[in-house]
């Protein structure tokens, strides 16, 4: 089951995480801090901030650029740092890279943006291209998969993954061809990182030859990433597959079952019972259904949040 070139890589694992709100929806610095200690302690990698699960979309760029700087003051060098600054045009997105560059990020996410027209495959490749040659920080790119009004094909990524400026990937498209571009590009540039984003097919991933994990869900299953992480090395399919079958449970629970009726209210909520979080505000306002909480409270007071162990 061990990919042998990939048990020689170093694993990572990434937490693309929630933020933290006061209930007006401004920036809960005290959050923040323990939010970095809480990571820390679960022994990740690195921290991504204002993406999808950290509502990257819907901050104001003040609000982004208040994130970023409180958060490396708060980390004090202990994780990596990225941000997301997707927007419309490459001119907006280096602007954005810009106002946050200089306070302790190690890396710029870019994906898709929002809003594109004329997407013809020389403008798209271009909107990559011009962000890639011109940003002052290394650029990891955010991979959302296929998207009719922004596509991106295996070519279009084969190209954008050869710039040397694109220094790590985090693939949540959910595609076989997409995976694939990923690993061909890797394989002529062995220092390029893949992670995925699809915390619920880990272990296909590890398998393919990736490099970890970078999802929302590590905030609270970031052991159970790590430990995967570990196993997959040793050869433990057995235990992959146990620990993968342990973590799905636990954050089906959080998100509010198979539909993921209550995705980032539910799993701000268990960040609250955690002593994390103050909140559970979000621009999104998700449902925390009264299954859904009686199941994170369960999970918090058995301790069974953070703890891999006890699906054995």
């Amino acid at each position: 089951m061990t990919n042998t070139t990939n048990s020689k890589r170093k694993l990572r694992v990434w937490s693309a995480s929630p933020t933290p709100f006061h209930d007006n929806l401004s920036i809960d610095e005290a959050s923040l801090g323990r939010l970095i200690d809480h990571h820390a302690m679960l022994g990740c990698d690195g921290l991504f901030l204002a993406g999808t699960c950290g509502e990257g979309p819907w901050l104001t760029n003040r609000q982004r650029v208040e994130l970023v700087q409180k958060a490396a003051v708060a980390n004090r060098g202990r994780l990596r740092l990225a941000a997301q600054v997707t927007d419309n045009s490459a001119s907006r997105v280096l602007e954005q890279i810009d106002a946050v560059a200089g306070l302790g990020l190690d890396l710029a996410v870019v994906a898709q943006p929002a809003f594109f027209m004329n997407p013809t495959p020389a403008r798209v490749l271009g909107y990559y291209l011009d962000i890639l040659n011109a940003s002052p920080l290394p650029v990891c790119i955010y991979d959302r998969g296929w998207r009719k009004e922004f596509p991106l094909t295996p070519e279009i990524l084969s190209e954008i993954f050869a710039h040397p400026r694109a220094v790590m990937i985090k693939d949540s498209s959910v595609d076989p061809t997409h995976r694939d571009a990923a690993i061909a590009a890797r394989s002529l540039r062995p220092d390029l990182v893949l992670l995925t984003g699809d915390e619920f097919s880990c272990p296909a991933y590890l398998d393919a030859g990736y490099d970890g994990m970078m999802t929302g869900g590590a905030v609270v299953a970031a052991r159970f990433l790590r430990r995967m992480c570990e196993a997959h090395v040793a050869g433990l399919a057995s235990e992959v597959s146990a620990v993968d079958a342990h973590m799905r449970k636990m954050l089906l629970t959080v998100y509010g079952g198979e539909s993921i009726t209550c995705w980032l209210t539910g799993l701000k909520h268990a960040l609250v019972r955690l002593g994390v979080f103050s909140t559970t505000a979000s621009f999104l306002q998700y449902p925390l259904t009264n299954e859904c909480r009686e199941g994170i409270d369960e999970l918090a007071d058995s301790n069974a949040l953070l703890d891999c162990s006890s699906g054995d």
